[in-house]
């Protein structure tokens, strides 16, 4: 069939502008990937837009173009948009898993921690060796505990500082802490031109002074030379105040030119003209400079050949003879990962503080901690929330030793994209008190001495007043601390104890009481001490309950004391005082042997002589009788004790035992209220009952002896 003119046309021009399309297609995304790869982000976007909307019918290079504007948003930090683009080209089955990789970034910095933990372990399949998909895993996990659990700190915006636009990189200019340097896109920068990697205007340098009121002056630019036609910021000092590095970023719209490093000197109250510190080519990025306090040491950000990923963390070292600045070293991995580590800072030289999105982190940029060992930077450690949020947070000043200072965020509820916000940690004061109280009569004692020692052997002390009441305030009693604690009073014994700050997070009083036992009422109560049937060497668990003796006399370096052993009125009176004697040396060695002072020891064996019930020879009693004059127990003989000079040897006392001279009740003693009994275990090995003992003493060798206790 032969075509008309018309059809013959329209093949034509239809052909011809297919073809033309087909040649178009490709220019418009090159000319999208050159500003991209120029870093003209915001430019980048419109023209990938473009090139989209020219696309008819290949899918591949669609889905190509919205994973790109998602990267577009992602550099530019427009999260929300991003993830929005990045679940594009998913659904429009774009190929490269890092779009799901970074679709899970996006949504872990809009919060989204469920949603981001699901995409971040569809990465991990897709990528199993990729470290940064279990690490997201890691990061949305460990976010969810710290939002649960923040740390002390206090977070304002401080707002007469920032605008709608970029305020960040704050820098004290003064040694009062009360003036500030930072970094600003507000209009009416110095130079006028756009950025085409923000879409705002150019960066300048901001002055802003605290007044005596506490009100923050209206922020102005520095004049040139400092601030030029483009990007200026991050701003560090020297100790004088008198020089300043900062980051000078200059563009050429034909080539790719990255940011370097100026300085410049104190002229009068402006600044002189800046000169560059070269450390790498100008294609490459090289800014966010911080002086050490003892100026010889420079870190700064740069993505130069040699890193470990995006831009790492850099320093270099001042030669003072050759008055420059050796070649750059990288902080290594302890610091450095395969993605961004930027803003550096140092607090007294010891500890580094930097942004990164490489480790684990709740969003963004977090903010992170170093510590100085060795000469090597070690034990990097997450600020944590509420320091840190899912969105950038970075370049952290602190004041001084003090814990407060500023930092600066793109987090929800401030006034522009990145704001400067300003954080504290409130005081956590504790006092501790309570009284000290005698322990048999519950009243309280005055004039009582309360010692109390921390943890770096500091040494305060108190004396209770009239109500037997005692206070430590909180500039004794403070956080994160031990202490120990010793009363005493004349005629008490010493009571002791604990107390610990540590890990506390809020205010708090502290209430402790002590309960002194006097030493005027006769034998002092002892844990329960016993020995086998007839035997006298002590039990395992005999042993244990002295530890408690042991421990009093350690609490009370200034008492002697006299042990008292006893039996029942069972067997011969010589036999029973021979049998206390061995008992009371048993105790006295194992004193000994714990290096207790035998200078402070004297012990007596008393066998039968001081019953405390009616079970005499011949009156018939249970065993549970008999065994209440079973014991061992101890007396205070002096409280004045003084240790002699010289190495003390450890030999134990002989024992004393009551002789014929010694007055001998053999009557029912009244039994001291505050007395503990030692009683002798009942044995498994049957004990004749009282009435199966004859009521003399024996007599004569012949005459059968009662069985020993």
């Amino acid at each position: 069939m032969v075509k008309s003119l018309k059809q013959v046309i329209y093949i034509i021009l239809v052909t011809i502008i297919t073809a033309t399309a087909a040649i178009a297609q490709p220019k418009a995304v090159k000319e999208a990937d050159r500003l991209y790869k120029n870093r003209d982000y915001y430019e980048a976007l419109n023209s990938y837009k473009k090139a989209l909307e020219k696309v008819r019918g290949n899918k591949a290079l669609k889905a190509e173009l919205t994973f790109k504007q998602g990267l577009c948003y992602k550099m530019f930090n427009d999260t929300k948009k991003a993830e929005v683009w990045f679940a594009k080209a998913i659904k429009a089955k774009y190929a490269n898993p890092e779009a799901t990789l970074f679709l899970a970034d996006m949504l872990r910095y809009n919060g989204k921690y469920d949603e981001a933990l699901a995409e971040y372990q569809k990465y991990v399949k897709l990528k199993p060796d990729d470290v940064r998909g279990s690490r997201g895993v890691e990061s949305c996990k460990l976010s969810v505990q710290w939002k649960a659990t923040p740390t002390k700190h206090l977070i304002s915006n401080v707002q007469p500082l920032n605008t709608k636009f970029e305020d960040f990189s704050p820098s004290y200019s003064r040694k009062n802490f009360k003036e500030l340097y930072f970094t600003s896109t507000r209009e009416g920068s110095t130079g006028n031109g756009i950025d085409g990697w923000t879409g705002q205007s150019y960066s300048d340098i901001y002055e802003a002074k605290l007044d005596k009121n506490g009100k923050w002056s209206t922020p102005a630019a520095l004049k040139e030379p400092v601030n030029g036609k483009f990007n200026e910021g991050s701003v560090t000092f020297n100790d004088k105040f008198s020089k300043i590095f900062f980051t000078r970023c200059e563009e050429d719209k034909n080539k790719l030119k990255g940011c370097q490093i100026f300085t410049t000197l104190k002229k009068g109250n402006n600044w002189d003209e800046p000169v560059l510190v070269p450390f790498t080519a100008d294609s490459f990025t090289v800014g966010h400079p911080w002086l050490s306090d003892s100026e010889d040491i420079l870190l700064f950000a740069s993505n130069m050949p040699g890193g470990l990923g995006g831009r790492d963390i850099w320093m270099a070292k001042f030669d003072k003879k050759a008055k420059t600045w050796g070649s750059p070293i990288n902080l290594g991995p302890q610091v450095n990962t395969e993605g961004d580590e930027m803003y550096p800072s140092l607090r007294n030289d010891s500890t580094l503080y930097f942004a990164s999105n490489g480790h684990v982190g709740m969003g963004g940029l977090d903010i992170f901690e170093a510590k100085l060992k060795g000469g090597k930077w070690g034990g990097t450690a997450n600020l944590k929330y509420p320091i840190n949020t899912e969105a950038d947070d970075f370049q952290i000043i602190f004041q001084g030793k003090n814990e407060r200072g500023y930092f600066s965020s793109s987090r929800e509820g401030g006034k522009g994209a990145s704001d400067i916000y300003e954080f504290s940690v409130p005081p956590i004061l504790f006092t501790i008190g309570g009284y000290v109280i005698d322990f048999d009569t519950k009243q309280p004692i005055t004039g009582a001495k309360v010692t109390m020692k921390d943890k770096d052997g500091m040494i305060y002390e108190t004396v209770t007043d009239q109500t037997g009441s005692y206070t430590f305030d909180n500039t004794k009693f403070k956080e994160d601390n031990t202490y120990d604690f010793i009363a005493n009073s004349t005629d008490y014994l010493n009571d002791i104890g604990k107390e610990s700050t540590v890990g506390e997070l809020a205010s708090r009083d502290y209430k402790k009481d002590f309960f002194l036992k006097t030493t005027k009422k006769g034998p002092i109560k002892l844990p329960k001490i016993e020995y086998d049937l007839g035997k006298w060497d002590l039990r395992p668990e005999s042993n244990d309950s002295l530890n408690g003796l042991i421990q009093t006399l350690k609490d009370n370096p200034q008492i002697t004391i006299e042990l008292m052993s006893h039996t029942d009125s069972r067997d011969a009176a010589k036999a029973n005082i021979a049998l206390s004697q061995k008992r009371a040396q048993s105790v006295v060695d194992y004193l000994v042997q714990q290096k207790i002072d035998p200078a402070r020891l004297t012990a007596k064996g008393y066998g039968e002589t001081k019953l405390l019930n009616k079970c005499k020879d011949g009156v018939k009693c249970s065993e549970e009788e008999h065994q209440m004059n079973r014991r061992t127990e101890f007396r205070i003989t002096s409280t004045n004790f003084v240790p002699a000079e010289g190495s003390i040897e450890y030999k134990a006392p002989v024992i004393q035992t009551v002789g014929e001279d010694d007055e001998v009740e053999t009557d029912v003693q009244e039994q001291p209220k505050s007395n503990i009994q030692l009683e002798e275990p009942k044995s498994a090995v049957p004990t004749p009952t009282p009435a199966a003992v004859e009521p003399a003493k024996p007599v004569a060798p012949a005459t059968p002896v009662k069985p020993k206790k």
